[in-house]
């Protein structure tokens, strides 16, 4: 919701505060100046990314407009989910979760938690780490390395798309150069047709260096700036899950292991210590 009013608020400023000045708004809108800026830039984005990401960036953006898919109570959820595993490992033994983190779709345990499950990237880290503790003799600092590895991958793959996108938001300035130029070049050879006309093309042709500074820095920039600051929201998911598991395997009890999980979320979305204890104590 912020994005649109933020955006709406860019062009608002800019278009006010231009016929405030005494501009004439329809002066903004030069077609051609349009199509270079805005065909080149979608042009380089294709070159310089395959159809997967190219998905992945219409889908960020669209995102940006939801914000992060994590809530404090998406991570009640999960500190929930994280105890009764370890305290059903503990009573049940570890082999008994076997079952469960094979197909975590049909557990009694994680199918009871659907914003967990609809998480496939923190599903998956979770019962692959779960079968290494399964399969024993993996100390607590190799697993510990096993999920950075596992970690890093994932940040670096979710990263892309943000990334990408500020490419083409840091290329937007030298784009709209190249369409001021070629305004000049048309300019140049308008010469002839007087001081009216020259003035004409300069104004069109000062359009494409304007267009190509707003589209950097107040609309392309800040979509690839949040979709970064969501992107890291959302690992901290992963990192909670992280630092439950550790503890779980070096022996802690479940009450513990989950309170590492929990010191690991943002203060914006963390728990309390009395409102993690009410949720794990409270069936589901």
């Amino acid at each position: 919701m912020f994005v649109i009013v933020g955006l709406a608020l860019v062009f608002v400023a800019l278009i006010g505060g231009f016929i405030m000045a005494g501009g004439n708004p329809l002066s903004l809108i030069v077609i051609p100046e349009y199509v270079i800026i805005v065909g080149c830039a979608i042009g380089s984005l294709l070159v310089a990314n395959p159809m997967p990401v190219l998905k992945r960036i219409i889908a960020g953006a669209i995102g940006t407009l939801k914000g992060a898919k994590v809530s404090k109570e998406a991570y009640i959820e999960l500190l929930q989910l994280l105890y009764e595993i370890f305290q059903f490992a503990k009573r049940e033994g570890l082999i008994a979760l076997e079952s469960h983190v094979e197909n975590p779709e049909q557990s009694s345990i994680i199918s009871k938690y659907p914003t967990f499950l609809a998480n496939h990237h923190a599903v998956e880290f979770l019962c692959d780490t779960l079968k290494v503790v399964l399969s024993g003799g993996v100390p607590a600092h190799d697993l510990e390395e096993l999920m950075d590895i596992d970690l890093e991958a994932h940040h670096h793959e979710e990263a892309v798309p943000a990334q990408s996108l500020q490419v083409m938001a840091d290329a937007f300035p030298g784009l709209g150069i190249v369409a001021a130029v070629m305004g000049i070049i048309v300019t140049m050879a308008s010469v002839s047709e007087g001081a009216e006309a020259v003035g004409h093309h300069v104004a069109a042709a000062l359009v494409g260096t304007f267009l190509g500074v707003l589209f950097s820095y107040g609309v392309f920039g800040p979509i690839a700036s949040i979709m970064e600051k969501i992107t890291q929201k959302e690992a901290i998911y992963l990192q909670a899950i992280k630092a439950a598991m550790l503890s779980f395997a070096k022996g802690a009890p479940a009450t513990v292991a989950i309170e590492f999980g929990r010191r690991t979320i943002d203060p914006e979305n963390r728990p309390n210590f009395n409102e993690t204890e009410e949720a794990v104590k409270r069936p589901r």
